[in-house]
């Protein structure tokens, strides 16, 4: 085991199983939560055309044992691609909390998204 080397990092993906495709310019905001769930801001991104980050949120010694909270802002997604949502969107921002327990792994925490569904699960 690598704990605490600070050698794993942190990436995500957003699928659009609504067009089959990736989902492109979604912004992505990562907070660190702390006691109280006291949140600290650690990366924000936007995925490319692949529906990637071009990097990891976190990696090397930022990559950090502890619970985090991804925020995905998919209502600006389906709106600037056309879709017809109901005022407010039933989905606006996606939050996935989780945990990393030990900082030399890689988590990849991917996103399928509609607009009334989403799901997750730890990738590789």
């Amino acid at each position: 085991m690598n704990a605490g080397r600070g050698e794993g990092r942190l990436t995500t993906h957003v699928l659009d199983t609504m067009a089959g495709k990736p989902g492109a310019g979604i912004t992505v905001v990562l907070d660190r939560l702390g006691p109280g769930d006291v949140r600290t801001r650690v990366a924000e991104a936007r995925t490319n055309a692949d529906g990637r980050c071009d990097a990891p949120l976190l990696a090397g010694a930022d990559l950090l044992p502890g619970r985090y909270e991804l925020t995905f802002a998919v209502g600006a997604y389906f709106q600037a691609r056309g879709v017809t949502l109901t005022d407010p969107p039933f989905l606006d921002e996606v939050p996935i909390r989780f945990a990393i327990s030990d900082a030399g792994q890689h988590y990849h925490v991917p996103l399928l998204i509609s607009p009334y569904a989403y799901s997750t699960y730890r990738g590789s």
